[in-house]
C-alpha cells in the first residue's frame, strides 16, 4: 500500500479513555469486593446501614468488576484490534465517544441505584428498567461501531479475535432485552415478564452466557491478539482456533441449567445443561492449548517478560476454571458444591485468574503503544503486579475450595436418628478462617492494582499522544 495514510489513521482517543477507565473502575470494583469480603470476617463492618450491608453492595461490586472493569477493558482493546486488523480508522469518532460516556452513564447509575435497594434481584442483571434500557441503546451504537468498522476494513480477512469479539457484542444483545423483559410500575420497579421456572431458565440462560459471552468469548478475543503480540509468535493453529470459535458459541448457550439443578426446572433440562456443559470441556481446552502452544519457542521470554507471564498464567487459570465448571455441573458434584464457596471460588478462579489477568496483561501491552511511549515505566512495578495478583488468587480459591468442601460435608452429615449432625452456625464457625484467607487474597490482587495505576500515570504522564498517532500512520502504511 503506497497511499498516504492521514496521520491520525487510528481513533486512539476512545481506546486511551476505555484503557484509563478500566484501571479505575478495577481498583473500586475490587477495593469493593476486599470490603463486603472483610464484611463476612467483621460483620460489624456493615455499619449497621441498609445501605453498606453486604446484600445491598454485593450486586455492586459484581457491576463494576464485570460490567465496568471487564466491559471497560474489552472495549478498550476490541476497538484498538478491530483497527489494527482491519487497518481503518473506526467508522464513527461520534459514536464512539457515545458509546465510552453511555457506558460510564450506566456505571454511575448502577453505583447510584444498587446501594439504595433498588434492583431487579436478578444476578448481574440487577439494573431496573431505565437504566437497562440505556444499557441496551450504548450497546446497540458500540455494534455499529464495531461491525461498521469491520465492513470497511481494508484487509480482505477478517482476524479471528474479531470474530471472538463479535460474538460476544451480538449474543449479549440478545441475552439482556430478552433477560430484562419486564412491566415497569414505578421508574425504579418493574416485574419480570415471565414466571416461576420459566423466569428462572431464562435468568439462568442470561447469567450463565453473561460468564460464557462476556466473561469468556470476549475476552478469547482478546487473547488471540494479544499472546501471539506479546510472545512476538503467530497463533499455533489457526484451523483450531476457527474451530475453537464455533464449538463454544454453539456450546456454551446450553450450559445455563447447570445453576439450577435440583429445582423445580423439569429434570431434562437439567441433565441437557449437565450434558452440554461437560461437552463444552472440549472447546474451552481447545482454546487454552492454542494459546499455550502460540509460546513454542519462545517460553524463555516468560524470565523477562511479566506481561508476557500476566497472558500464560491467565490461560493458565482459564484452563483450570474450565475443567471445574463442567466438573461441578455433574448433578452428583454439584449435590455437593451448590450453595458453597466452592462456587465462589469458581467464580474467582475465572473472574481474578483469567479474565482479571488477560485484562492486565493485554492493558500494559497496549498502553505504550496508545500513548507514544516505547515501554511502560516500570518493568519492576509489573513482575510485582504479577506476583501480588497471582497469590491473592491462589489464596482466595484455595480458601473457597476448603470452605465449600466442609460446608458441603457439614451440611449432608446426618446422625444415625436421620437427625442433622451440624447447626447452620455450626458450619459458618467453621467457615471462618477461610473468610479471613479470602479478603487477604483479595487485598493482595486489589494492592496489585494500585501499583498498575501509578504505572500507568507515570506513563501516561510522560507520554506522546501524536507520537502514537504517527506510529500509527507508519504501521498502516507498512502493513503492506
Amino acid at each position: 500500500m503506497s497511499t498516504a495514510i492521514s496521520p491520525t489513521a487510528y481513533n486512539y482517543k476512545v481506546v486511551r479513555q476505555f484503557a484509563i477507565m478500566t484501571v479505575v473502575w478495577g481498583i473500586l470494583g475490587m477495593g469493593l469486593g476486599v470490603f463486603i469480603a472483610s464484611q463476612l470476617v467483621w460483620p460489624e463492618l456493615n455499619f449497621g446501614l441498609p445501605w453498606t450491608s453486604f446484600g445491598r453492595l454485593r450486586p455492586l461490586h459484581t457491576n463494576l468488576v464485570i460490567f465496568a472493569f471487564g466491559g471497560c477493558a474489552l472495549f478498550a482493546t476490541s476497538y484498538y484490534v478491530v483497527q489494527r486488523t482491519c487497518q481503518v480508522r473506526l467508522i464513527s469518532d461520534g459514536l464512539a465517544a457515545f458509546h465510552f460516556w453511555g457506558w460510564q452513564a450506566v456505571i454511575i447509575g448502577a453505583i447510584i441505584t444498587l446501594p439504595l435497594g433498588y434492583t431487579t434481584t436478578k444476578e448481574y442483571a440487577e439494573l431496573e428498567w431505565p437504566l437497562a434500557i440505556l444499557l441496551a441503546i450504548v450497546w446497540v451504537v458500540y455494534a455499529l461501531v464495531f461491525f461498521g468498522t469491520i465492513v470497511k476494513r481494508k484487509t480482505k480477512h477478517i482476524y479471528v479475535g474479531n470474530w471472538f469479539y463479535g460474538a460476544f457484542i451480538i449474543v449479549t444483545a440478545m441475552l439482556h432485552i430478552v433477560n430484562h423483559a419486564s412491566l415497569p410500575v414505578s421508574f425504579f420497579k418493574s416485574y419480570s415478564a415471565y414466571a416461576g421456572a420459566t423466569d428462572a431458565m431464562i435468568q439462568w440462560w442470561y447469567g450463565h452466557n453473561a460468564v460464557g459471552f462476556f466473561l469468556t468469548t470476549g475476552f478469547l478475543g482478546m487473547m488471540y491478539y494479544f499472546v501471539p503480540k506479546q510472545a512476538e509468535r503467530p497463533i499455533y493453529s489457526y484451523r483450531l482456533s476457527i474451530v475453537h470459535f464455533w464449538a463454544l458459541i454453539t456450546l456454551y448457550i446450553w450450559a445455563g441449567p447447570h445453576h439450577l439443578h435440583y429445582t423445580a426446572l423439569p429434570d431434562w433440562a437439567q441433565s441437557l445443561g449437565m450434558a452440554m456443559s461437560i461437552i463444552l470441556l472440549a472447546p474451552s481446552w481447545g482454546g487454552m492449548i492454542n494459546g499455550m502452544m502460540t509460546l513454542s519457542g519462545a517460553w524463555h521470554k516468560l524470565r523477562t517478560d511479566p506481561i508476557l507471564r500476566f497472558l500464560v498464567v491467565s490461560l493458565a487459570f482459564y484452563g483450570m476454571s474450565t475443567f471445574e465448571g463442567p466438573m461441578m455441573a455433574i448433578k452428583t458434584v454439584n449435590s455437593l458444591s451448590h450453595y458453597t464457596d466452592w462456587t465462589i471460588g469458581h467464580v474467582h478462579a475465572g473472574a481474578l485468574g483469567w479474565v482479571a489477568m488477560i485484562s492486565i496483561g493485554s492493558l500494559y501491552h497496549m498502553f505504550p503503544k496508545i500513548f507514544g511511549r516505547p515501554q511502560m515505566h516500570s518493568v519492576g512495578l509489573i513482575n510485582a503486579h504479577f506476583w501480588l495478583a497471582t497469590i491473592g488468587t491462589v489464596l482466595y480459591i484455595a480458601s473457597m475450595w476448603v470452605n465449600g468442601i466442609t460446608q458441603g460435608l457439614m451440611w449432608r452429615a446426618i446422625n444415625d436418628d436421620g437427625t442433622l449432625t451440624y447447626s447452620f452456625v455450626e458450619a459458618l464457625q467453621a467457615s471462618h478462617p477461610g473468610y479471613i484467607v479470602r479478603a487477604i487474597g483479595g487485598a493482595f490482587f486489589a494492592s496489585g492494582m494500585l501499583l498498575m495505576a501509578y504505572n500507568v500515570f507515570r506513563t501516561v504522564r510522560a507520554s506522546d499522544p501524536a507520537e502514537a498517532e504517527a506510529a500509527a500512520q507508519i504501521a498502516v502504511v507498512g502493513a503492506h
